[in-house]
């Protein structure tokens, strides 16, 4: 017999973020999925075995061209695709090197501001993030800062 784990859909994601050139605002980065037409964080299903923090910057890497570098987790989303449970974990990543090219996945990414990305996300689960982000990743949605 079966356990919910054992249909549970296991993926991995970074909320991946760097500093603007010039301003050294934070900015996160999107990537657009044309299969759905949608606006997310970089994420993907685990390998059999794979570490989950692992899988997520592999994820980064196939979907952005970036190599980032991980911080804090953040929370575990889950949901319901297809009538089976998806659990995705999540960790703050800082971009450190790379170029997007477009693949099959991915068809184009942005860097945006905090409030911007809120924005641009399709999905409400991927705005929760942001709520999860240490204050420094979205000082822009509070309003101006001295310093």
């Amino acid at each position: 017999m079966s356990t919910p784990e054992d249909t549970t859909v296991h993926a991995a994601g970074c909320v991946l973020w760097r500093r603007a050139q010039g301003t050294g605002e934070p900015q996160l980065c999107l990537v657009h999925r044309p299969k759905y037409d949608d606006w997310s964080h970089p994420k993907g299903k685990l390998k059999r075995g794979e570490d989950p923090l692992a899988g997520a910057l592999r994820e980064v890497a196939e979907e952005t061209g970036y190599t980032a570098v991980p911080g804090p987790g953040l929370p575990t989303v889950r949901y319901l695709v297809d009538g089976r449970p998806k659990e995705v974990r999540y960790w703050a990543a800082e971009a450190v090197s790379g170029d997007f090219a477009p693949n099959d996945e991915v068809d184009r990414i942005v860097w945006l501001p905090a409030a911007a990305a809120r924005t641009r996300l399709t999905q409400p689960r991927d705005r929760d993030l942001l709520d999860a982000l240490p204050l420094a990743l979205r000082r822009d949605e509070d309003g101006p800062h001295d310093g």
